[in-house]
């Protein structure tokens, strides 16, 4: 049951979520000169599977987390989001861990013009100023990668480094727009089970591509991705049960924090000005649109009400 008269259980627990999934890509970019972004997926799906089973149970949804009516618009979903992940994960090995973060940011700003272009949703101008301001702050923070021009291995790497992760950006804004076709038919546990599932039996088709057998150490790290890949789902989808999507959207952005102080702390990277900038206004740009779908369910919910025969 849904209950969203105590949002501040539902910030917390998206909090916890983004802590999670911060760490969550710590690890991986720790390990990711070792192992190829196809077997970190693998991981990083295959052991947040029995997680989510066991929140299933727990929620007694176990029935409804395994029923679907509509299994290929979970493998659609899945294909795009395990290239989402192999991207990103690709681009942690490549960018300092802020960097990654900022250009992740462009992600709700795509589903914005994916929904548009795929769903038939409409996208007035407001939002389109919103999407094409956040635009502008992901090409600041990709414009010093991007003078790779300029000569050097260094330089090529991160250039690199930026487009990956910048496509990692576009197929996870892709998995949105799947997901928002989903919900009509399947339950929110369904899409979190089978998404699990479908991403890691993809993810072994990149078997032939380079694998690597794991020394313990990394073999602990790789196993504790999918724990807190699973965990992180679980907080992620609780959240909403306590405070509508608007309230708890923006404070996706303490990934911004979390991750110039991690990449300080555990990698010496500090994050440049265009990294800063970039941010602000990719975080600003994402802000304002939420704040207009806000508006707008308040509209449909005030047009609803106004339908309503009285009496």
């Amino acid at each position: 049951m849904r209950n969203t008269d105590t949002p501040l259980k539902g910030i917390g627990l998206k909090l916890f979520s983004v802590l999670v999934f911060m760490t969550l890509g710590t690890l991986i970019k720790i390990i990711a000169h070792r192992v190829p972004p196809g077997e970190v997926v693998f991981f990083r799906s295959a052991f947040a599977i029995p997680v989510i089973l066991i929140w299933l149970v727990w929620a007694r949804d176990l029935a409804g987390g395994l029923a679907t009516r509509n299994y290929m618009g979970h493998f659609w979903r899945g294909l795009a989001g395990t290239t989402a992940m192999g991207f990103g994960f690709a681009g942690l090995g490549l960018l300092p861990l802020p960097e990654v973060t900022a250009i992740g940011y462009a992600a709700p700003l795509l589903t914005v013009v994916f929904a548009a272009m795929f769903l038939g949703e409409e996208v007035r101008l407001f939002r389109l100023v919103a999407v094409g301001i956040g635009l502008v702050g992901v090409l600041i923070i990709m414009s010093p990668n991007l003078t790779a021009l300029r000569g050097g291995n260094a330089g090529a790497t991160e250039a690199l480094g930026a487009v990956v992760v910048l496509v990692g950006a576009v197929f996870t804004a892709l998995a949105q727009v799947f997901v928002r076709r989903l919900v009509s038919t399947e339950t929110t546990s369904a899409i979190v089970f089978f998404f699990s599932l479908n991403s890691a039996l993809l993810a072994l088709v990149t078997l032939p591509f380079g694998w690597v057998w794991p020394d313990p150490a990394t073999a602990a790290i790789l196993v504790m991705t999918g724990l807190l890949g699973g965990v992180g789902q679980v907080f992620l989808t609780s959240c909403y049960r306590y405070a509508d999507a608007s309230v708890v959207a923006p404070f996706e952005y303490a990934s911004m924090i979390l991750s110039i102080a991690i990449g300080y702390v555990g990698f010496g990277e500090v994050p440049g000005r265009a990294t800063l900038l970039g941010a602000a206004i990719v975080i600003l740009a994402g802000i304002i649109i939420i704040w207009r779908e806000h508006q707008l369910g308040l509209e449909r919910v005030r047009q609803r009400q106004a339908m309503t025969p009285q009496g």
